[in-house]
């Protein structure tokens, strides 16, 4: 059975992404050296991620409250306004990265638009991954573009209704590809196709 529809993740599969908030990570490392040892302060933040994902969802704003959370975590009453002032501006310029795609991707893009449908589905803060899709200039590739909160078989059950997908997750997965994400960030388990060394969800 021939592929009818070819889901494609954004940061990390089209364009780097992940390197930007390492970076940014170690920023915040370095700020907090004078209270806590570096592998504290990383510990500490992705514990705050993940409680703060129901509350701030996926994406560099999210993150940006994160480290500034952690810092109070860590500094306490010693907690300056300048040490605030500095990470938000890093979480500022995390939201201002340039857009670097990947090799190749323009003619891969246009390869795979001979195969099926290909629809950009991304999860994160709207704004932000509107503005990356702008600068990107690839929008016009795709047959549709889906930024979502998270990726759950009930989004890509909707998907795949809306593109005419017969029977969604539970149906024939044959004639759908899910490309770039991790097996949880891609549709809760659903198949897909993982490329070596770009699969984390965004």
């Amino acid at each position: 059975m021939t592929i009818k529809l070819i889901c494609l993740d954004a940061d990390d599969t089209l364009w780097h992404n992940m390197r930007h908030f390492n970076a940014t990570e170690e920023a915040l490392v370095a700020m907090l050296q004078p209270f806590a040892d570096d592998h504290v302060t990383r510990d500490r933040l992705i514990a705050c991620e993940t409680r703060n994902l129901k509350l701030y969802g996926y994406g560099a704003k999210g993150f940006t409250l994160s480290m500034i959370e952690t810092a109070v975590d860590l500094a306490g009453d010693n907690l300056s306004k300048s040490l605030v002032s500095d990470i938000l501006a890093a979480g500022r310029t995390l939201l201002a990265h340039p857009v670097e795609l990947f090799d190749d991707v323009l003619e891969t893009l246009e390869a795979l638009s001979h195969l099926g449908e290909v629809v950009l589905v991304t999860k994160g803060d709207l704004l932000h991954q509107e503005s990356k899709l702008a600068a990107s200039g690839l929008g016009d590739l795709f047959s549709g573009i889906e930024i979502v909160s998270d990726k759950t078989p009930d989004t890509f059950t909707r998907i795949f209704a809306q593109y005419g997908v017969a029977g969604g997750p539970g149906g024939d997965g044959r004639r759908f590809a899910a490309v770039g994400y991790q097996p949880r960030a891609g549709g809760g388990g659903l198949g897909g196709v993982y490329p070596a060394g770009r699969c984390v969800g965004a």
